[in-house]
């Protein structure tokens, strides 16, 4: 199942104002997932619609895009992508086993192209006749009214009856799509991105993690997280203040308790495909031992002979 994602900038708002609308459709029936209106396509609002759709929907197989520097990383322009880079989105895409596909011309994104000369032509008429003027208005138009009453007019029927989304029971989409950047813990047990910096509070299991690697999380509501290993060891507000009244999901974070529990549901639910390990005996460095004592055959007694007295 191929999904596409692109943006377009218009002045949706029948003013001199600017904006992107974010649209994912699918290949198959042209239909619309997601619909946005955002002040810049980025990083955080590619996720952002990204995340919405796998929450609704499913998982998918694999997305299409153009080469904006949110999706690959092109070491020169003009050139192929470099796969073995990955920026935030193309790595939280591969934890959730997405592939991801790169156009390389207009041509190539000709599906949503022509998707967004539609939209140009009459998302502004429809926004002035509703008299919505805001960004906030827009996308509540889009969600409640609009996204329903287009695919209405202009999806088509696909060639395969069903759906090919995966459901899925992932808990930690929250951690998943989020900016994530490893640094080294200061002596003063801070860390920091740029001009940004947070303190570290001591932990039951250690003092200070001075000279250690934590990574940062900044989420898409604006809060940031720090995880060392498995343990969150501090959540901050997008001030930059302490936040305390951490949930217990939260306080585990990705790789602990929750992970685990996460991973045993993957194994019955299907959603991942489980380790083929077949059911035979174990190998063992010692012999084998008998499950019953058996009890060995008695030694006959070797015969007495008499010996004959000399004859004196």
């Amino acid at each position: 199942m191929l999904l596409h994602i692109d943006g377009s900038k218009h002045r949706w708002l029948n003013d001199d104002r600017w904006y992107d609308l974010i649209v994912i459709l699918d290949d198959a029936n042209t239909e619309i997932y997601y619909a946005q209106l955002v002040e810049e396509e980025s990083t955080r609002t590619v996720m952002a619609g990204l995340r919405e759709v796998i929450e609704v929907e499913g998982l998918f197989c694999a997305v299409y895009s153009d080469r904006a520097s949110h999706f690959f990383v092109t070491t020169k322009a003009g050139e192929k992508v470099d796969k073995h880079r990955l920026t935030q989105v193309g790595r939280a895409l591969k934890e959730l086993g997405i592939q991801m596909i790169a156009a390389y011309s207009p041509q190539a994104r000709g599906r949503s192209e022509r998707n967004f000369g539609t939209w140009q032509g009459r998302l502004p008429q429809e926004l002035r006749l509703a008299g919505i003027t805001t960004v906030e208005g827009a996308n509540s138009f889009l969600r409640k009214r609009y996204i329903d009453e287009f695919n209405a007019k202009f999806s088509v029927p696909a060639t395969e009856k069903g759906t090919a989304f995966r459901r899925t029971g992932r808990a930690d989409l929250n951690w998943i799509f989020s900016v994530q950047t490893e640094r080294v813990v200061d002596k003063d047990n801070t860390v920091a991105i740029g001009e940004r910096s947070w303190q570290i509070d001591k932990m039951r299991f250690r003092s200070t993690l001075a000279g250690s690697t934590v990574t940062i999380h900044e989420h898409l509501d604006e809060t940031v997280s720090i995880r060392f290993g498995p343990h969150v060891v501090g959540r901050y507000d997008c001030s930059g203040e302490k936040l305390i009244n951490a949930t217990p999901k939260e306080r585990r974070g990705k790789g602990g308790s929750m992970e685990a529990g996460e991973n045993q549901r993957q194994v019955f639910t299907g959603s991942h495909t489980p380790l083929e390990i077949s059911l035979k005996a174990r190998d063992s460095h010692f012999p084998t031992a008998p499950t019953t004592a058996s009890v060995l055959p008695k030694r006959k007694a070797k015969a007495k002979t008499k010996t004959s007295k000399a004859a004196a």
